[in-house]
């Protein structure tokens, strides 16, 4: 197992909440501004995945202050989703890119689940 059963069971938490709240704004549209919120809990499960959260986005963070993509992988992947997180947040706002929110959403969260269930599995 890569991962403790703490974080692995808030890692699966954190992913949980975050494909509901992404179905609740997928139906109601009252609804739409739980989509940031999620996909900040699906972030928050791929930190847990990898190890200590804050130590990650601290991490995540200096990655993001440097002009050039990091080589490695993983870390690539984590900024990826925090540009695609703060850009999304830029676009709230405008009621006619919500498609597009949504899809963007669900790439994301995609990606989470794949990495928590790769890095959370083996029990």
């Amino acid at each position: 197992m890569l991962v403790d059963i703490y974080r692995k069971g808030w890692a699966l938490r954190y992913l949980r909440e975050a494909i509901d709240e992404i179905k609740m704004a997928k139906k109601d549209s009252r609804a739409f501004g739980l989509v940031i919120e999620a996909l900040r809990k699906a972030q928050t499960a791929v930190y847990y995945s990898l190890g200590e959260p804050l130590f990650i986005e601290r991490v995540v963070e200096e990655a993001l202050e440097e002009k050039t993509l990091p080589e490695n992988p993983i870390l690539r992947c984590l900024v990826d989703i925090e540009r695609s997180i703060k850009r999304l947040e830029s676009m709230q706002e405008m009621a006619d890119r919500n498609d597009l929110i949504i899809k963007e959403s669900d790439r994301i969260i995609f990606i989470a689940s794949k990495i928590v269930d790769l890095l959370a599995s083996g029990d």
